[in-house]
């Protein structure tokens, strides 16, 4: 991998988002897909995922379940399943390493190979060339983009979901652990979007609420036609500006689009927002990104 030039990191502050092809050699990305493979071989289908319903109250119940299942898996390696994959008894109703949406958001703490990835000399390099001062890794994700069933990712930035103050301290680290093409749902990006602020905050809904979080303000309509496609080779690295509107959309293809992702807040001079869904906890403070 070649070191980042600075014209490369002019053009990630004009456009909000940089590729950077091969960053992550073919047995780094192998090494991860096979952590993860043992992960789910030994995933136990969480209780919310398995009750039979039939009232109202039930229901409710559920939905609760898995709204504290999300809220409460900042600090641990949890699993989101695509829609349809479990019947109501939580038994999968096709082989269980093919319904696992992603599993999020503790990786980067707790397993070593995702653990060694995330805090990689390269990635401690390139925190340094982009001036991170005391950079610290907010959560990690694998996302597996199902073959058929990857659902798309509708228009979006990060910081609606990872809000600080001041704005601008969010960077995402995106790397795809196969090909991504159009067909299989690559990144779609609209260049210089993340210059104009946020519109959209996901916040936690005060306690006694129906649902765990909820939207405050509205989501612009994007013009499709902004968006560019941003295809990569397996091992490419996309740098994404926690204000960059992007999204994905459905994988049609026969193949899945892996890819393992994570965030880093600039600490130095920053506020978390405690209304965000993620917050630090006694057992996993933000780990620094430099070790």
């Amino acid at each position: 991998m070649a070191s980042v030039t600075q014209q490369q990191i002019q053009k990630f502050h004009k456009d909000g988002f940089l590729v950077l092809e091969r960053f992550f050699s073919t047995e780094e990305c192998d090494s991860m897909r096979r952590q993860i493979q043992r992960i789910v071989a030994e995933m136990e289908v969480p209780p919310h995922c398995r009750t039979a319903f039939s009232t109202r109250e039930e229901e409710q119940l559920q939905q609760q379940g898995s709204s504290d299942y999300f809220l409460t898996s900042g600090d641990k390696i949890r699993f989101f399943f695509e829609k349809g994959v479990l019947d109501e008894k939580g038994n999968f109703l096709i082989p269980k390493e093919k319904s696992v949406s992603k599993i999020g958001h503790a990786l980067h703490a707790y397993d070593p190979v995702f653990k060694q990835i995330t805090h990689s000399p390269k990635v401690q390099e390139l925190g340094r060339k982009l001036g991170l001062e005391r950079p610290v890794v907010v959560q990690s994700m694998y996302i597996f983009k199902q073959p058929g069933i990857g659902g798309e990712v509708t228009p979006h930035q990060d910081a609606t979901f990872l809000h600080t103050e001041p704005l601008g301290r969010i960077l995402g680290f995106w790397i795809a652990l196969e090909d991504a093409t159009q067909e299989n749902g690559c990144l779609w990006f609209i260049p210089g979007s993340h210059t104009n602020g946020i519109t959209r905050r996901m916040v936690r809904a005060a306690s006694g609420a129906s649902t765990c979080v909820e939207f405050v303000g509205s989501e612009p309509a994007y013009d499709d036609k902004q968006f560019i496609p941003l295809p990569i080779r397996k091992g490419g690295l996309i740098l994404i500006h926690g204000e960059v509107v992007h999204k994905s959309e459905l994988n049609s293809s026969e193949s899945s689009r892996h890819a393992f992702t994570f965030h880093v807040m600039e600490a130095k001079g920053t506020t978390w927002s405690k209304e965000n869904w993620l917050q630090p906890t006694p057992e996993l403070p933000f780990p620094s990104l430099y070790t």
